[in-house]
């Protein structure tokens, strides 16, 4: 897979702003069918930094209930979490 195909997006949150200043990881919502070989490739190649490690947060679909009944889905997504080395890092919104 190329990595257009693998990295769908960053998620932003509090959380992973956080986690981006004080441990330097960065947080991408990926493709499910990729797995840490092909995340690790994948980040090393379009945003040209070292990565160290990546975790892998999967969540599963799940039915939306209301009131007992089923009335639509929430849909699955795949979440990793990109441990950058030392001295490297992804700057997502520059002089924002």
């Amino acid at each position: 897979m190329e990595y257009t195909r693998i990295i769908l997006k960053p998620v932003v949150t509090e959380k992973s702003t956080f986690i981006k200043e004080s441990d330097n990881q960065v947080v991408f919502m990926v493709a499910p069918g990729a797995n840490k070989i092909e995340i690790k490739r994948a980040v090393e190649t379009a945003f040209k930094v070292k990565v160290e490690n990546v975790r892998v947060v999967v969540r599963k679909a799940d039915s939306k209930t209301k009131q007992g009944r089923v009335v639509g889905k929430v849909p699955g997504w795949k979440k990793a979490y990109v441990t950058l080395a030392k001295g490297d890092k992804i700057e997502f919104f520059e002089g924002v």
